[in-house]
Formats: structure tokens, sequence, C-alpha cells
């Protein structure tokens, strides 16, 4: 019952198309429709597979350029199989919402922030479970490093110095670069006398704000310029030059009313008009606490600086307590959690028994991904063109994390032929320095998606008849490695003739057995 029980925050796979991977969201809020159907208001997560492939290779770049040597020599670590599905596990965070059906939820994963304190491995050894370090924006079409970054780590850490010196060593500090006494304690001044001076200091900035024509239009009563000089500003300001004044209160009230006039203090809840106030609001209510978004979206005339003091100050403000019992109570009339319960419907891929076979085995074709020849179900896969299979288990992983467990030439990860373990190769002279991969390259995707039995070889015995080959692990890439009477021979023979073998590959070249090339296979 709890597996099937989804709340407000969770992670959760959606499935929007049954040939398609899950889409993975943040259930944000869970909304019933005047219908009764109930609705997820979701916030989207990106696979590597949905952005550019000039963004790709940005989140490749971002990865290397990673400083941590500890980093770098866990990946040095993790195997090239282990790398590819690790591609699987990164997500990218983004900050689109959207609707969709309660009912498309299919189970539960595990989404966080990128740890760089803990092995990348773990992450492969826990189902279900993802990582990002970037936001992606899918309409500007940008990625980025996300803003909340955890910085843990010897790189962060700051060196402490000793607070008292050893007996006889000097003080080898330049005082110029250290930071600047503002207050203390040891004034010889009671609480009494501190506190007087603070309300002489509220007492002059009321008095300043009435004096000043822009404050009289932003705060026409008297108790709302009383208020306003009571902010934190005013008394910072006062402790300030009583600090300065050697926290002599006379001197220090002199100071506050200058030659000039009186002295008005004013702080970002005072400079900012009313307009300004509800484009944050707006902002906060989008974004939430990005304030870099906030500034360069709404307010950029404001610093940065300015943004974040302002937000401070507003969360002390009555309108904010006023806007939290207003979240409060929709909170309560919205839904907690729902219950779904597990998607049963067969899916349009899955290949009926006639096809597979009473034994579970496809005719002729292994799993895509990891080359099974058995399955208790199997799943179509790929272009309808290639007629590729995935076995059950492949198929429920492709499903969740987007990819295949082994690299393929379909999936767009493939490696070349060169770093692939083992070489099988038949051939009677030494192979030529480049192959041709004109005439029968279509035999590898042949034995790949369709001949695992019984594979023709393109080469003629002795006697002139055709040897058969079995394979039982049908390789992936199959070279057709020309001898250099063949090339001879090539430019005798009609071109279409090798274009028909091409699309054809169980069709003989018109050409003599003795010059028959070798077939090279490589794995």
């Amino acid at each position: 019952m709890a597996a099937n029980m989804y709340r407000v925050g969770d992670y959760v796979y959606f499935e929007t198309s049954s040939t398609t991977p899950y889409q993975i969201r943040r259930i944000e809020e869970l909304n019933k429709t005047p219908n009764g159907n109930v609705e997820a208001k979701v916030m989207c997560f990106y696979r590597r597979r949905d952005i550019s492939s000039s963004l790709t290779l940005l989140a490749d770049k971002h990865q290397n350029m990673l400083e941590d040597s500890e980093i770098e020599a866990r990946v040095e670590d993790v195997s090239e199989k282990q790398k590819h599905q690790l591609k699987h596990r990164e997500l990218f965070l983004s900050r689109q919402v959207e609707t969709l059906p309660a009912t498309h939820i299919r189970g539960k994963c595990v989404v966080t922030l990128l740890n760089e304190t803990e092995s990348l491995l773990t992450y492969l050894n826990k189902d279900d479970t993802f990582f990002y370090s970037l936001v992606y924006d899918p309409s500007q079409r940008t990625l980025l490093a996300d803003k909340g970054e955890i910085r843990v780590g010897s790189r962060f850490q700051a060196e402490s110095l000793p607070y008292v010196l050893p007996e006889g060593e000097d003080d080898s500090r330049k005082m110029e670069e250290l930071e600047e006494l503002i207050w203390t304690p040891e004034h010889g001044l009671s609480d009494r006398q501190v506190d007087q001076f603070l309300i002489i200091a509220r007492s002059v900035g009321t008095f300043a704000r009435a004096l000043d024509c822009t404050s009289t239009v932003r705060q026409p009563s008297l108790h709302m310029s009383a208020a306003a000089a009571s902010r934190d500003i005013t008394l910072f300001h006062a402790m300030d030059t009583l600090h300065k004044a050697t926290y002599d209160t006379s001197k220090g009230a002199n100071s506050l009313v200058p030659t000039g006039g009186p002295v008005l203090c004013r702080d970002e809840m005072e400079e900012w008009s009313a307009s300004e106030a509800n484009l944050f609001e707006e902002a906060l209510q989008k974004y939430g606490k990005d304030f870099n978004d906030i500034r360069q979206d709404f307010l950029p005339w404001k610093s940065l600086k300015c943004i974040i003091e302002y937000y401070y100050m507003w969360k002390t403000t009555d309108r904010y307590v006023q806007q939290k019992r207003i979240k409060a109570a929709e909170a309560e009339s919205k839904l907690k959690q729902v219950y779904i319960p597990n998607y049963n419907k067969p899916n349009p891929a899955a290949i009926d028994g006639k096809t597979n076979g009473l034994d579970g085995q496809v005719s002729g074709r292994a799993c895509e991904s990891c080359y099974a020849a058995h399955s208790s179900q199997w799943y179509s896969w790929g272009p309808t063109h290639m007629q590729c299979r995935l076995c059950s288990s492949c198929w429920i992983y492709w499903k969740k994390y987007g990819g295949l467990k082994m690299p393929t030439r379909l999936d767009g990860e493939r490696p070349a032929p060169t770093q692939r373990q083992g070489i099988v190769a038949q051939r009677q002279g030494p192979p030529s320095k480049r192959p041709s991969m004109g005439v029968i390259r279509q035999i590898g995707s042949v034995m790949r998606h369709g001949m695992r039995g019984n594979v023709m070889n393109h080469h003629m015995n002795g006697r002139g008849r055709m040897q058969m080959i079995n394979w039982i692990d049908a390789p992936d890439d199959v070279y057709f490695v020309a001898t250099e009477a063949t090339r001879k021979i090539r430019r005798q023979v009609n071109p279409h003739d090798f274009k028909r073998t091409a699309r054809n590959p169980w069709r003989l070249l018109p050409i003599k057995p003795s010059l028959h090339s070798d077939v090279v296979v490589l794995d």
C-alpha cells in the first residue's frame, strides 16, 4: 500500500507513451478536477537524450572541469560499461512545471544533487537512483550549474589560525588588512544608557522623515514614520555613531544631528516602490528564492545585494505573514496524497508468444542490449525496419533509465571496434590496410538483429561450395576486408551489382570463387 501511495515532494516515473522511456518528475501539487480525476502539478527533469548534442558536450565538459582530485580518481576506477550506465543516471533540473494525470504514475525514484564526497558507484548500486548537477532551461536552450551546490570538501574549508600566539612570538599579521572593530562590550556604559541613546536615535530618525518630502509620501502618518525609524538600519547607525564617539553619549548625540540637519537612514524596505514590491512578490511566486532569475527577468535595475536584503526584510512584514496564512489555508484544501494502483495493462510493444516461441526464445534474434537468447517476454525496440528486440529485464531498464545496458550503434554510444574485447577473424592472407565498408557492411546488422543462428560467410572454399559458420553469439561489427585481387575485379564489375549485394547480403558477387575476399568479424 505504501509503495502505491504518492505524496507531494515525491520523485516519480511518468509514462506519457508506451514506446518511450519514463519521464522523471517531482510532484509539487495534487489537485482534484471537477470530474473526480486527480492531476499532478510536477517539476520536470530531463535526461541526456532529451537535450541537444551541443549541450551534451557542455555537460561532459562540466564533468571534466571538476578540480577535485578524489572525484577524478573515482572516475578512472569506473569501467567503460559503468561510465555508460552512469550517463543514464544523470538528470538535468529545470524550472518548467506541467500538469499530468496522476494515473500515468508508474513508480517512485530518488533524485539527489550530485554529492562530491560520495563514490559515483553509489548511484549505480542503488536501483531507481539519479543525480543532477546542472540546470536546463528548455526555452533558452541553456545548461548552467545549479545555484544550490553543496560546497563540501577540502577545497571549501577555512584555515583556522591560533587565537593566542605562543609566548615570545611576534604578531606578523598586517593590521591594516584585518577587520575593523565596530563595537565592543567593554565600553563602560550601562544597558540603560545604551537604550536611552537608541531612543534618541529613533526620535531623530522620525524627525528626519518628517522633513523629507519623499518619505512623507511613502509614510503619510506619524505611526508609519516612527515604525520606519525603528528599523535595524537606524539602530545600526546609532551604535556605529556611539562607537566612533568612544562611547560618549553627549558627543554621539551631537553626531546624530550634524550641521546639514538630522541624519536619515533608510533601508531597502523604504527605498522600494509599491510597484517594485509587487514585481518582487510575483517573481518570488514563480522562481522561489532564485534571486539571480528574479533580478534577470523582473528587477534588472536592482542589484543582487539589494534584492536579497529586501527579501529578508520582507519576511518580517505583516504582508508576508498574511500570504503565508493564505498559502497554508490553500494547502489544507488540497490533496496530500493519492493512491495509484499498479499498471497491469499489456504493453503494445510486447511481442506475442507465436513470435517468441514456446520456450520464450525469438527465432534467430537475441536481446539488443544484453544479447540474451532466452526471455520470458520480448519487446519490440528501435526502428521498425531493424526488427530489434529487448528482453524483459532490459526493457524495464530502458524504460526507467532511457538507455541500454550495453552501448550499441542504435543507442548512439557504441565504442569504436578497436575498443571492444575479442577479435574473431577468418582470412587466408594478410588483411588490407583499410577495410572496405561498401559491400557487405549490412551483414553486421543482419547478424545482430536477425540471423543469430547459421550465418553465411561470403567465402568459398577450395571445392567451390558455400561455407556455413554457426554463430552462437553473433558479433556486432562485420567488415568486408577486400583482398588485392578483389579490388582489381571490383573495377570491372557493374556498380549496381555491389548495391544489390549491400541490400541483399546473402547474394554473391558475379566474380570467380578464387577471388572472393575474406570476412573479418570484430567484436
